[in-house]
């Protein structure tokens, strides 16, 4: 018997030898981990009975002391229409660039504008050199009074039934062609000066003076600023979004211009180049606008009648890939507790979410604080805010 007490001792030094492990490192045998798993969740329900009992006992001698829970603010879920739009970069373009041309042939003797002018219809653009059409009109007059005198020889001679009749016509034919031509040339004199075709700004100078001017050369290019319109390349895939007559959201960012207006046209065809199809809106007179401004076009992409949405940064999500938000609830004791609501999201648009399942609106959602939260977790209210400011 005297040898057993010190065996029993031997056995038990063993053992504990052997099934201690070094801190930090985990069992290699199955059952151990199974063993030291339990150990250790037994522990922590002592601590946390422990916790929760030091806890009470602090409440009861100085409630003050107690922490209420986590601070957070909260938002009431509204439901709205809800649209998501595509914002596009077009710019300002003109509809008309027309040139001032020269009816007939001439130097410029004088250029009356310069590039970057304003000009309205009918100002006077260029005075042209007709010095050699006076002088043929000088011809043309002598030629046409020797006409003259010859037919009134011939006439009196015909009334008085001498000479032919051919000789007669022939008189007559030569006046009245004389003066077909001078008048045609008194025409042309009076083209001899040019005039804007619309009114506009000058945008380029194609001819200075001194050059040579010809018919229907372009002297001036005017475009027309009163008749502006932006142009945006659309994407194919937005094709069903717009329509013409649609209203449009357009904006000139340098100018601080913001106007909804309708859709005037939409191309006919696709650029194969870049997959994308032309949208123009005709816009309002504007003597600030100018053509090659940078402006935007917004899209309606869709439109959700009734929705929930809240804002994009209060959706939390799992590793599972799962999504959820926490709504205020309360438990037994009356105490204000944060829920997790697993929820599904539909389109977005500018951080806002269409929440298509999970909340039904009229909801108190928790926002700023719920990032630290768990499920049942015991909170305090600080604020409170609308749902759909993010």
């Amino acid at each position: 018997m005297k040898f057993f007490i010190p065996f029993m001792m031997l056995a038990l030094i063993f053992a504990s030898c052997e099934a201690e492990v070094p801190e930090g490192e985990l069992p290699a045998n199955l059952e151990e981990k199974k063993t030291l798993l339990r150990e250790k969740r037994i522990a922590l329900k002592t601590l946390s009975d422990e916790i929760k009992t030091l806890e009470d006992a602090i409440a009861e001698q100085d409630p003050d002391s107690q922490d209420a829970g986590v601070l957070v603010t909260t938002a009431k879920v509204e439901k709205g229409d809800f649209a998501g739009y595509v914002v596009l970069q077009g710019s300002v373009t003109a509809e008309d660039l027309t040139d001032a041309t020269a009816e007939i042939g001439g130097r410029i003797l004088q250029l009356q504008v310069k590039e970057g002018q304003s000009v309205s219809r009918g100002q006077l653009i260029a005075v042209l050199d007709v010095e050699t059409y006076k002088k043929q009109r000088e011809e043309l007059e002598t030629s046409l009074g020797l006409a003259n005198d010859v037919f009134e020889r011939q006439k009196r001679l015909w009334d008085q039934n001498i000479g032919s009749e051919i000789q007669f016509l022939q008189a007559k034919n030569n006046k009245e062609r004389l003066e077909k031509s001078l008048a045609t040339l008194d025409l042309q004199l009076s083209k001899n000066k040019v005039y804007a075709p619309i009114s506009g700004i000058v945008e380029r100078v194609v001819l200075q003076s001194g050059e040579l001017a010809g018919p229907g050369v372009p002297i001036v290019q005017i475009l027309n600023t009163n008749e502006l319109k932006l142009a945006a390349d659309v994407p194919e895939n937005y094709i069903r979004s717009v329509s013409r007559g649609e209203q449009v959201e357009v904006a000139v960012p340098a100018l601080g211009i913001e106007r909804t207006l309708p859709v005037s046209l939409i191309g006919k065809t696709v650029d194969p180049a870049n997959r994308t199809f032309k949208v123009e809106v005709k816009l309002p007179a504007n003597p600030d606008l100018k053509p090659n401004l940078l402006a935007e076009m917004k899209i309606k992409e869709f439109v959700a009648k009734d929705a929930v949405t809240i804002s994009m940064d209060w959706v939390q999500q799992e590793v599972s890939g799962k999504r959820f938000v926490f709504v205020l609830d309360e438990n037994e004791d009356g105490d204000m507790i944060a829920r997790k609501h697993y929820v599904e999201i539909g389109d977005a648009y500018q951080g806002t979410v269409v929440i298509t399942k999970g909340l039904v609106g009229g909801e108190q959602l928790i926002t700023e604080g719920s990032r630290d939260l768990t499920d049942g977790q015991i909170i305090k209210i600080i604020e409170n805010q609308p749902a759909n400011n993010g």
